[in-house]
């Protein structure tokens, strides 16, 4: 139980930057065969666009060639900077390049120095369009593409789900979350997706995770400015400040002063100060009930209302996708 806490939050990158830092964007579910999931009509807007073409990022290899000079040529990989750096020319961005941009970018550079040159530039290895496949998977980890995967591309390439025999636990494998970096989460009716409804077959963006737990899982949700956002395994007696731990506590840009618990069936909204967590204020350190969500927004935000105004109204419409009850 432990170890599947920790895989949970495995740390994300933030892959949408429309929305304003201090607003989450959560999916709303619908009722669908009285489970909740995210409406197709949400689905469609939440995948990636369709593309042909690989975009370069941090930890792919390439290789440049250049005819007749051997010192300019090399293998490279593209830095956390989005950079690699040349002979004589120095560094170079590539990231989010396709292959011929590069290639084009690379020439550029060279030619300042040396004239007329014979540039080619091959990709030796794709590692930076990666989603994350956990849970009740044969094979949970990081998986590398090529191209644009799907859903169901990306569980497959996970070896798959387990099979057992007869009342076996696999056949509580019901749903199947996609957590999009800091503040996103939608849920897809995994049996209804194996059944065929390629409609459910979302195209992934890089560093999604993709999570399969048990029906009977109990989950909570720590989001915004801490170390490792995610879902979290509830557990008995579980609180504020002990989801807060498992994702590795606050980040130095976090507002702890106003901390928010959400507990979207009741729509209730709590300001929680991380100085009166650790005090601590009898009460403050509050038990967590399923599908709560804590939000910890950015520090310096000057418009704490409009995070409020973005999370309403929850009485009526439940903004994560919660465990199916069977």
């Amino acid at each position: 139980m432990r170890s599947l806490c920790l895989i949970l939050t495995l740390s994300l990158t933030p892959v949408w930057a429309a929305a304003p830092q201090d607003a989450p964007v959560f999916v709303p579910p619908t009722q669908q065969g009285g489970s909740d999931f995210t409406p197709l009509e949400v689905l469609s807007r939440f995948e990636a666009p369709v593309t042909d073409v690989y975009r370069l990022g941090a930890g792919d290899e390439i290789t440049v060639d250049v005819w007749d000079h051997e010192e300019l040529s090399g293998r490279h990989t593209i830095g956390p900077d989005g950079r690699i750096t040349l002979s004589v020319a120095g560094d170079v961005r590539l990231a989010g390049l396709s292959r011929d941009a590069a290639l084009a970018g690379v020439k550029a550079a060279l030619s300042s120095f040396y004239p007329d040159l014979i540039v080619t530039l091959r990709v030796e290895r794709y590692t930076s369009n990666r989603v994350y496949v956990l849970g009740r998977v044969m094979n949970p980890g990081v998986i590398a593409f090529d191209s644009v995967p799907s859903l169901l591309e990306a569980i497959t390439r996970a070896g798959g789900l387990p099979v057992g025999g007869e009342g076996s636990s696999d056949a509580k494998l019901t749903r199947c979350a996609v957590i999009r970096g800091k503040d996103q989460v939608m849920w897809v009716d995994l049996r209804e997706l194996l059944k065929g409804n390629m409609g459910l077959n979302i195209r992934l963006l890089p560093d999604d995770l993709v999570y399969i737990p048990d029906s009977d899982d109990q989950l909570v949700y720590v989001l915004g400015e801490v170390r490792q956002p995610g879902a979290v395994r509830l557990t008995p007696d579980m609180t504020f400040l002990d989801a807060l731990a498992l994702v590795g506590g606050p980040t130095e840009d976090a507002a702890t002063g106003g901390m928010r618990l959400v507990r979207p069936g009741e729509g209730v909204r709590t300001e929680i100060s991380l100085g009166d967590l650790t005090a601590p204020k009898p009460g403050e350190n509050v038990l967590l009930e399923e599908n709560d969500i804590i939000y910890v927004s950015k520090r310096g935000v000057a418009r704490v209302d409009y995070w409020v105004r973005k999370l309403n109204p929850f009485a009526t419409l439940m903004i994560l996708g919660t465990a199916v009850s069977q």
